[in-house]
């Protein structure tokens, strides 16, 4: 190179830059590559409408009545003209039509290329105005007893309608409701369930009686006898009584012959306070008090009268020719001890709605059932119904139950689902989430927080299993693993995503007929009902809970691993990554073996310390909450954040044999399913 001429003196300028402009050529080929990537994505569209097209199936959906709205979820849909194109699997069906109940079903698209499904909406019930005679007949709708509220609504559809009264005869209808709002009339007239029976007799004025029930009423006399077989008893003082057996027939007249009272040897009068006490004259019952006695005069007779809860009453009569006598008993009302003990102090006692005073005394009751009552502030009532006996003493003791003991007993503390999931009921206690910073193998998303935890909640004991999941999914396929299945029946369902639980957790309340827990359109979860008692995912603070504390409290000490504090774990702990399962996975336990390949059948290994299996090993699980790494602020009852794209999983796999993945602090995250990560059901208790 030769030198600068030094006469330049660094005035010339040498090399400058200038802007690059590119040729007709290259701005042509950017062209070109974009119109690769537009090609590209068309091409891409274009196969998927085509794989569409080619494997879903036509679908034709009939309703009766027309729909005004109509929506298909559970996967992608193409609708024509009422005609939907669709994969094979179930869909939900959502519709609605003016005058009917909202529609929501499940269909199932098989492999036919042509379906017709029909879909009939049910109205909305209508109302049934009753004119009835006499007024105060009693209702019944299909065995059920009906209120008197006019008009009475009915779900459409036919009812079988039955109008009693004790003194009629019986009505018995099929009624047909068209609903849809609609009020409908109808008259029903009882017919007459009795006989009117003429009586007459010489002397006249006597007492007439029916059935041992004084009609107030004297001969000469119309009675109305109710159908069926009866006594007539006729008496006058100075005369014998006159008995006669009738069967009257409901709507026909009956008129008895006329009677001639005979002159009475000799009359006593019984009544007895209370009344209604029977009557036994020398031992043969001949009715109830107030009664007047026929006897035989100047013969020794041997009355008894004898009421229930009461002492006998005796005495023996004689009677002149002719003489009519009165004889009166009171009654002494039998009594026995009831001896009442009760905690804790200061309870207070009624009987029968009287109070009572301190529920600790022992009472004297007279022989009938009474209701003994015990109240105390801040606690639970008790109340029972008790009989004192004749020489016997009783006793009750009771224990008042606090307002939160009573809640507690008063829930089940185990359930079965519909899909045979056993829940057992838990009342957690506050502790602590996460892992300290100088625990081996923490993460950095394992934050150290203090959670309150206060709702009583369900937690399945073992993991959903594919026979359970196929009821709500009958094509769903776990699949294998390296040759090794996944898909027993009594395996647990892998391969899950988030949604797909939740839609599970949805169909399972409905079974149960509980209010759903999670809002979802079109196969996505979208919201939650956070007061619903509708089966859902366990939160991620009642899972850890459940996982990690023991059943009452110990100074704050947690497990660390499922098994304990260290490693390794015994033999046959749990499903984790072992011997058996060098050939799949890469990171195994050492010396470590369960006898597991891969997947094991849901509660193969021994139940942790608080009776759930599965906790720790066979598959990761799916909770309920969003993913994020927490602050180290204390929480209450937290159900994670309110929205974000993944969702955290807990607990190790069959995959998993590290120390940060075997520890139960270890949180992973996820939305699609994987073949190591399943889930199980809980639900709030209240």
């Amino acid at each position: 190179m030769d030198k600068p001429d030094a006469a330049d003196n660094g005035s010339n300028p040498g090399i400058q830059p200038t802007q690059f402009i590119p040729s007709g050529e290259a701005v042509a080929s950017a062209r070109i590559h974009r119109w690769h990537v537009v090609l590209a994505t068309f091409i891409v569209v274009a196969l998927f409408i085509f794989w569409f097209l080619f494997t879903s199936k036509s679908v034709q959906l009939r309703f009766e009545p027309a729909p005004s709205e109509v929506s298909v979820s559970g996967g992608v849909s193409f609708e024509l003209g009422g005609v939907y194109l669709l994969r094979e699997g179930t869909y939900q069906i959502s519709a609605s039509s003016p005058l009917h109940e909202p529609m929501r079903q499940d269909i199932e698209v098989t492999s036919e290329r042509n379906q017709v499904v029909n879909l009939n909406f049910t109205p909305l019930p209508g109302f049934l105005s009753l004119q009835l005679y006499p007024l105060d007949a009693e209702v019944a709708v299909n065995g059920e007893p009906r209120p008197h509220l006019q008009p009475l609504e009915l779900p459409a559809g036919q009812h079988e309608l039955e109008v009693s009264h004790a003194r009629y005869l019986p009505s018995a209808q099929i009624v047909d409701i068209e609903g849809k709002q609609i009020e409908q009339s109808l008259a029903v007239k009882l017919q007459p369930n009795w006989a009117e029976v003429r009586i007459a007799s010489t002397p006249p004025g006597a007492q007439v009686w029916l059935d041992n029930e004084d009609l107030q009423q004297v001969t000469p006399a119309t009675i109305e006898a109710l159908a069926g077989e009866r006594e007539i008893r006729v008496q006058l003082n100075g005369y014998k009584s006159h008995r006669e057996r009738i069967f009257a027939q409901a709507g026909v007249a009956l008129t008895l012959a006329p009677i001639k009272l005979v002159q009475a040897d000799a009359q006593l009068r019984l009544t007895s306070s209370p009344s209604s006490a029977g009557v036994t004259v020398n031992g043969q019952f001949v009715g109830q008090t107030p009664l007047q006695l026929d006897l035989k005069s100047n013969h020794a007779h041997r009355i008894a009268i004898i009421r229930n809860g009461y002492q006998s009453y005796s005495r023996s009569k004689t009677l002149k020719r002719g003489e009519n006598a009165s004889l009166h008993a009171n009654l002494v009302q039998q009594r026995g001890e009831v001896i009442i003990h009760s905690q804790p102090a200061g309870a207070l006692l009624s009987i029968n709605g009287k109070p009572m005073g301190a529920a600790d005394q022992a009472l004297q009751l007279p022989i009938r059932p009474h209701q003994v009552a015990i109240t105390l502030d801040g606690h639970a009532g008790y109340s029972q119904t008790i009989t004192p006996k004749v020489g016997l003493t009783q006793e009750i003791k009771v224990k008042l139950l606090s307002v939160e003991e009573a809640r507690l007993r008063a829930m089940k503390p185990n359930i079965t689902s519909a899909g045979g999931q056993n829940l057992k009921l838990f009342q957690p206690f506050d502790f602590t989430m996460g892992a300290s910073r100088r625990e081996p193998g923490r993460r950095a998303n394992e934050t150290l927080r203090e959670i309150a935890m206060s709702r009583l909640f369900y937690l399945a004991t073992q993991e959903v299993t594919n026979a359970q999941f196929r009821q709500f999914a009958s094509g769903h396929d776990s699949g294998t693993f390296e040759e090794v299945t996944l898909n027993e029946d009594d395996m647990p369902a892998s391969s899950v995503s988030w949604h797909d639980a939740a839609a599970y957790c949805n169909w399972l309340s409905n079974r149960d007929n509980l209010p759903e827990f999670y809002e979802i359109e079109y196969g996505k979860v979208i919201g939650t009902n956070s007061t619903a008692r509708g089966y859902r995912l366990p939160t991620e603070a009642e899972w850890a809970w459940a996982a990690r504390t023991y059943p009452k409290p110990q100074n704050d000490v947690q497990l660390r691993f499922p098994w304990g504090a260290n490693l390794p774990p015994p033999d046959r702990q749990g499903n984790y990554a072992d011997r058996a399962a060098s050939a799949l996975v890469g990171r195994v336990i050492f010396g470590y073996n369960d006898n597991q390949t891969a997947a094991a059948p849901v509660g193969t290994f021994k139940a942790n310390q608080r009776g759930i299996f599965d906790m720790g090993g066979n598959v990761a699980e799916w909770t309920h909450d969003f993913y994020e790494i927490p602050k180290p602020e204390p929480a209450a009852d937290p159900i994670g954040p309110i929205s974000g794209e993944y969702h955290v999983m807990r607990g190790s796999s069959w995959m998993h044999g590290t120390i940060t993945e075997l520890r139960l602090s270890f949180r992973d995250y996820g939305i699609q399913g994987r073949q190591d990560v399943g889930f199980r059901i809980a639900r709030y208790a209240e």
